[in-house]
């Protein structure tokens, strides 16, 4: 058992294994989005966060099309890295 432990470890220090969670688009600061996201650099990360605070928080991943410089393929590109509050909510909810 411990060398299974030693492997995964080795294969998720190596990448092998994916051991990041989805980022939370509505908590994440911009230095935050910016390391994390593919496509997403400091200006766009920025413009998120202003987005989000004028706006209130981001519900499904097509809302982020309306923040400037974002458009449809760069959702695409983040979608499958990304999640909302409602979302956690509603998991841990369906676990209870």
């Amino acid at each position: 058992m411990k060398t299974i432990k030693i492997i995964t470890t080795i294969f998720a220090v190596c990448g092998f294994l994916s051991v990041a969670s989805a980022l939370n688009i509505n908590t994440a600061d911009a230095p935050t989005l910016s390391a994390e996201l593919k496509g997403i650099g400091i200006t766009k990360a920025e413009a998120i966060v202003n987005f989000r605070t004028e706006h209130g928080p981001f519900s499904e991943p097509e809302d982020l099309i309306a923040v400037p410089g974002i458009g449809p393929k760069l959702v695409e590109t983040i979608r499958d890295h990304i999640t909302f509050d409602d979302q956690e909510k509603e998991a841990t909810e369906s676990t209870q």
